[in-house]
């Protein structure tokens, strides 16, 4: 078996052109799928930029929420409610809006403005620079350094701007391990400050976030909630609820997926139509070695080992590829949001498998069929 697998190596290098078609289709077909589903990914992961930014293990919301942009205003009883409920440890509220801000140079920005519980300040980023006790000084607001920062021209510490007509004033410069998603800026000020500065309907409050005393405390924490009538989430399921709206809800994941759909179809066509040109080529080959003593067994060794071995190859360049892009985007532009993870080299493994299948059946069909009389005959 490793003579004819040698044998099989050296009929498919050998042909140079054929073998480079073969990988160059492969590579570029790996390479569209994952960097169509890396971005999807992407977009994912800063979509719950808020959900991951805080931190909290339980959100409390309206049912209708879909994602941390679009928050339904809660009233002040569902808080003091959900303090009274067994097992949690405690609950403070959450202010998630939008706001106008208008910069020193009179250029309008929309900012993204978080406020956070006054008396514990919890989901409170990590600051680069300033102290966290500034936060509650007048008209104070702590700016986030991400992709977006440059949008508030590079404002430093003192740096003052107005926002929905009242005056602000930067007193820290934060991290966050998620950047925004949507293209504003991102300000954290006090929960009271919050409401002050921004306009808002009769409630106020966004999301309760809560700690619970233990895990297993949750599922009552989420019953009692319920009964209230609205939604208790953990910090995972809230996020798989915002992938969920952006998969299914909006027009997003249908041309992802579309366009992976694509790739993998101009993919399978090259390799596919390459694969059967390059059998027909060495038909006579396969064909002397049936006449010598090759099993119909051993020739379709020898057509899955070169299918195999052309389509993981393909698979590598392609995510090397794919990798080498996406780490130039990024340091090149700051907002790109591709990230590779595991499912999507797994589904581009996936994929890369059942072309190899496909153009190894081609084959298949094509080298079992071989009677050596025809061969030496012709």
């Amino acid at each position: 078996m490793k003579g004819i697998l040698k044998i099989a190596y050296k009929l498919l290098v050998n042909d140079k052109g054929k073998f480079a078609a073969l990988l160059v289709g492969i590579t570029f077909a790996v390479f569209l799928m994952v960097m169509m589903t890396s971005m999807f990914a992407g977009i994912l992961h800063r979509a719950s930029a808020t959900v991951v930014n805080i931190g909290a293990k339980v959100w409390v919301m309206d049912p209708a929420v879909n994602t941390p942009a679009n928050s339904i205003p809660m009233p002040d009883y569902v808080l003091d409610a959900v303090r009274s409920i067994n097992g949690v440890k405690y609950a403070v509220p959450l202010y998630s809006g939008a706001g106008l801000a208008k910069l020193q140079n009179g250029v309008y920005q929309a900012v993204t403005v978080i406020g956070l519980d006054d008396a514990t300040l919890f989901g409170r980023p990590d600051l680069l620079q300033g102290n966290i006790e500034d936060i509650y000084a007048e008209n104070s607001f702590i700016v986030v350094r991400d992709s977006e920062y440059p949008k508030l021209g590079k404002p430093q510490l003192g740096t003052e701007f107005e926002i929905n007509d009242h005056k602000g004033v930067i007193v820290g410069i934060a991290q966050v391990s998620v950047g925004s998603l949507f293209g504003t800026p991102t300000l954290y000020t006090t929960y009271n400050r919050a409401i002050q500065y921004i306009p808002s309907m009769r409630f106020t409050i966004s999301y309760i976030i809560v700690e619970p005393k233990s895990i297993t405390a949750v599922p009552y924490i989420k019953q009692q909630i319920r009964s209230l009538g609205y939604e208790a989430l953990t910090k995972d399921e809230f996020i798989r609820k915002i992938s969920t709206y952006y998969k299914y809800q909006t027009g997003l994941g249908m041309n992802v997926l579309l366009m992976t759909i694509i790739s993998f179809i101009v993919g399978l066509s090259i390799s596919g139509q390459t694969f059967y040109t390059f059998i027909l080529e060495n038909l006579e080959k396969f064909g002397a070695l049936k006449a010598i003593g090759a099993k119909g067994s051993e020739l379709i060794y020898m057509i899955l080992f070169q299918a195999t071995f052309t389509a993981l190859t393909g698979y590598g360049m392609g995510i090397g590829l794919a990798a080498v892009i996406i780490t130039l985007a990024k340091l090149r532009l700051p907002s790109y949001a591709a990230m590779i993870t595991f499912t999507n080299l797994g589904f581009a493994f996936v994929m890369v498998l059942i072309i190899a299948a496909i153009s190894s059946y081609i084959g298949v069909r094509k080298v079992i069929r071989i009677e050596p009389f025809d061969i030496f005959r012709g």
